[in-house]
């Protein structure tokens, strides 16, 4: 009998660390190692070794804020300006719960931020010790993932892996939470390339060909079509907006897009209809309700966009692409959901409308354009403008002028609230992460620390905050910030002594109660703004608005302009609460719209 020997199996080789490290030590490494080179933070004891260890090298920048929300903020503005993941480094317990705000906000506009935060010894987890807080606990429903290091032979792998979750599939925030000793603790360290990841995420991104298909052929068989995009075109990055406007122009439709996707689509481009939803054009809302074929690329139905869902676009056909498979039928049930990257989707697509020689229907897209124009007619978005007070959306045009003119490259930061709305609707955004806002979860306060991430990002660029006086208190800590890094970031506050959006409802939905939304007491920003060691302007008239406007541009250091505006002035069109998508109320300066030519 013949005995073959079996060939033991080889095994895998251990990966070799680089070298040991301490734990601090790492954790510098690992950020230098996947290509950070700002991280913003305020330290505390609990994160004091790992302060050390950065003030021990040269190879990235720390940014101190002045409160912990502000550094997620300002991680968010880097990231949303330059496509990669922010960074931030906080202390244990209200180092912690001061940043949940900001990783909530990341979590609800897919925002790639890593955050570390410190923690109590591994011996005192537990004991309710000082500053203590049970980090991955608070943060679990606002992260997309966490993790609580408490062996340093995880750490380097657990650094790695954040960053691959962040950054893959839907992003968003991840927090690595650091007891204290085991930043003092020695252990391995390993590069990227030799890091095992302990749960290797592997997010979906190749779409299903056979789906890209039937969705090419619903496309091409639509009559009354509207492409519907969101922040997902913008997150899959440079690849997908290029796609995205190659497929619009070959096809020939209209597109629309959520307040997160501005920017994707060309705001110039003739087939452009202007942003959809509660605050969206009159045309775009209309087009969203009568089309026949509806091609959601990288949104997620949420309800600023679709007011009352079982009224939403009744008629249509509905295709939905979107990395994340939980939002496909999550809040509108579609006919073809496709989970996938948005780039990879439309590139197919466009491949495929290509091969088979598609074309759309040329009488009926003619007709739907028609009907499309009738709706541009309504000018919805018209104001009856004052010669002795300035209208905020005759302040925006006036910036959207002396904008156009500037060469630098421009990034627009907003606060939350009527000024929001107005930003989205008079300044057009042509290229994709210029626009920065919170958009799902609507955090006051925003905007000025995302302006500072943004210009920390984009040194030589123009990078503008526009505010409502209310909001920019939420987090005027920052102008200190500001100062320190000599950042000459514009805050151009329209301000209108309310709490504009909130008196907006009242005066609509609540019979005029103006409860509590009455900012009393408003510090004079002029004189605030010096006090911060910036520049303080203001425009009290629309005569003085371009001179004040001008000299901002032109500004050095971190500029507050205080652009007195009507207080009684409302943000229109709106779709109320509980109402569908031609329920619009619209300005009593806007045209009005013969019902009959539907």
């Amino acid at each position: 009998m013949t005995v073959t020997a079996i060939k033991p199996e080889t095994p895998e080789p251990k990966a070799k660390p680089a070298k040991e490290l301490s734990g601090a030590e790492i954790v510098i490494q690992a950020l230098i190692d996947q290509g950070v080179d700002t991280i913003f933070g305020y330290p505390g004891g609990a994160v004091l070794p790992i302060y050390d260890a950065l003030f021990q090298q040269k190879k990235i920048k720390h940014i101190l804020v002045r409160h912990e929300q502000g550094a997620l903020h300002a991680a968010e503005g880097y990231a949303r300006s330059t496509g990669k993941v922010g960074c931030a480094l906080v202390t244990s317990g209200p180092g912690a719960t001061n940043a949940v705000t900001g990783l909530t906000d990341a979590l609800m506009d897919s925002i790639p931020v890593v955050c570390i935060t410190g923690q109590v010894p591994t011996f005192l987890i537990g004991t309710d010790a000082f500053q203590e807080a049970d980090t991955t606990g608070i943060t679990r429903a606002c992260t997309k993932h966490n993790f609580l290091v408490k062996d340093i032979n995880d750490l380097s792998n657990v650094m790695h892996e954040a960053f691959h979750v962040a950054r893959s599939g839907r992003p968003g925030p991840v927090v690595i939470d650091i007891p204290k000793d085991i930043q003092f603790a020695p252990g391995p360290y390993y590069t990227p390339k030799n890091s095992k990841m302990s749960h290797r995420y592997d997010p979906q991104t190749e779409p299903d060909m056979d789906l890209i298909e039937q969705a090419v052929e619903m496309i091409a068989s639509a009559k009354r079509p509207v492409f519907y995009t969101g922040g997902g075109v913008i997150n899959s990055g440079p690849a997908a907006s290029k796609a995205l406007r190659e497929f619009v122009r070959i096809t020939g439709f209209p597109i629309t897009s959520t307040l997160m996707g501005l920017g994707a689509y060309p705001a110039s481009d003739k087939q452009w209809l202007g942003m959809l939803g509660m605050h969206g054009t009159f045309e775009a809302n209309w087009a969203m309700h009568d089309c026949d074929v509806m091609i959601n690329i990288g949104a997620r139905f949420d309800d600023r966009v679709t007011g009352r869902t079982d009224k939403f676009s009744p008629d249509s056909l509905k295709i939905h692409v979107d990395i994340d498979p939980s939002s496909i039928n999550k809040n509108i049930h579609v006919h073809l959901g496709i989970v996938a990257d948005c780039a990879k989707a439309l590139e197919a697509m466009i491949k495929v409308w290509k091969k088979k020689g598609y074309k759309a229907d040329r009488k009926a897209l003619d007709d739907w354009w028609k009907q499309i124009g009738q709706w541009r007619d309504v000018n919805c978005l018209a104001y009856k403008n004052d010669k002795k007070i300035i209208k905020p959306q005759y302040a925006l045009q006036r910036l959207r002028h002396f904008l156009e003119q500037d060469k630098r490259e421009q990034f627009i930061t907003t606060e939350v609230g009527q000024h929001q709305m107005w930003a989205a609707q008079f300044l057009p955004f042509d290229e994709p992460n210029r626009w920065m806002t919170s958009g799902g979860l609507g955090t006051m306060g925003y905007g000025l620390p995302a302006a500072i991430g943004a210009q920390i990002a984009h040194p030589k660029g123009l990078c503008i905050d526009v505010a409502g006086e209310a909001s920019i208190l939420m987090n005027i800590q920052e102008m200190s910030t500001a100062v320190q890094y000599r950042l000459p970031v514009k805050i151009f506050i329209l301000n209108n002594q309310w709490m504009g959006m909130v008196r907006q409802w009242q005066e609509l939905l609540h019979g005029e109660r103006y409860s509590e939304s009455y900012t009393d007491s408003l510090p004079d920003f002029v004189k605030l703004a010096e006090a911060y060691g910036g520049i303080g302007l203001r425009a009290e008239t629309p005569d003085e608005l371009d001179d004040v406007i001008q000299k901002m541009m032109k500004t050095d250091k971190v500029t507050i302009v205080d652009v007195r505006v009507d207080q009684r002035e409302n943000c229109f069109p709106m779709i109320p609460s509980g109402k569908a998508h031609n329920e619009m109320i619209l300005s009593p300066d806007a045209e009005k719209f013969d019902k009959t030519l539907v």
